[in-house]
């Protein structure tokens, strides 16, 4: 993405997130991994991991996007914790 550009994430992109094939980039599928990896497993990314992250983004990169990840990680989880996720999502 160049700079200063903003990022395009349309309804159809976000259905294909669970999809075996998608049009999602190899940085976006680094990005996605990474949150996966943080929430689910972090104890799985070792320097291999984030050398594969250093294909796509540079270590400032990978520090921010980390930080993003842990803030909607955390957030959830305290949402989650004080009960207040709603219990019914309404679908379109």
């Amino acid at each position: 993405m160049a700079e200063g550009e903003t990022p395009k994430l349309s309804e159809a992109k976000i259905s294909e997130l669970d999809a075996n094939h998608n049009s999602f980039t190899h940085d976006e599928r680094l990005a996605l991994e990474y949150a996966e990896r943080l929430a689910n497993d972090h104890h799985s990314m070792d320097d291999a991991f984030f050398d594969r992250l250093r294909t796509g983004f540079t270590d400032e990169q990978i520090l921010e996007l980390g930080m993003m990840i842990g803030q909607f990680i955390g957030f959830g989880r305290l949402l989650a914790a004080l009960d207040l996720e709603p219990k019914v999502c309404d679908l379109p």
